[in-house]
């Protein structure tokens, strides 16, 4: 019985550990962690033409074509748009809330979008029209 006991707790243990593991996109090269343990994050790029009024993060309808997972200052951030501009991001609801999601990304050195918080799960440019997944 201890036995079982023992091997259900490890199961679970492992489950948690993988679900924290996924709150982030491995090889992402926007995140990095300096000697002391803090982190550095760097964020898309605005472009140089000017953008329109920013689609907040609190009125539902602004994520009508999925929520971008951007990593930010603030941890793993839903936004509205891949920038991240003030207003446009929230905390995540990933692993607790099922939504349409892409990942916001820098893999060698150019910014991409991932269906899955996975580096190769057909990422593309965030150039290209985006491609969410319910997660």
């Amino acid at each position: 019985m201890k036995t079982v006991v023992y091997l259900l707790t490890s199961v679970a243990m492992a489950l948690a550990a993988a679900a924290v593991n996924a709150q982030h996109v491995k090889g992402n090269e926007a995140v990095t962690v300096l000697p002391n343990g803090s982190r550095k994050v760097e964020t898309p790029p605005l472009p140089s033409a000017s953008l329109a009024q920013p689609c907040r993060a609190d009125v539902p309808a602004c994520a009508a074509g999925g929520w971008r997972m951007v990593e930010t200052d603030q941890g793993l951030s839903e936004c509205t748009e891949i920038y991240a501009r003030a207003g446009t991001c929230r905390a995540s609801t990933y692993g607790h809330e099922k939504r349409p999601r892409v990942w916001i990304v820098k893999l060698r050195g150019a910014w991409m979008q991932c269906p899955l918080p996975e580096a190769g799960s057909k990422c593309v440019s965030t150039k290209a029209l985006p491609t969410s997944v319910i997660q």
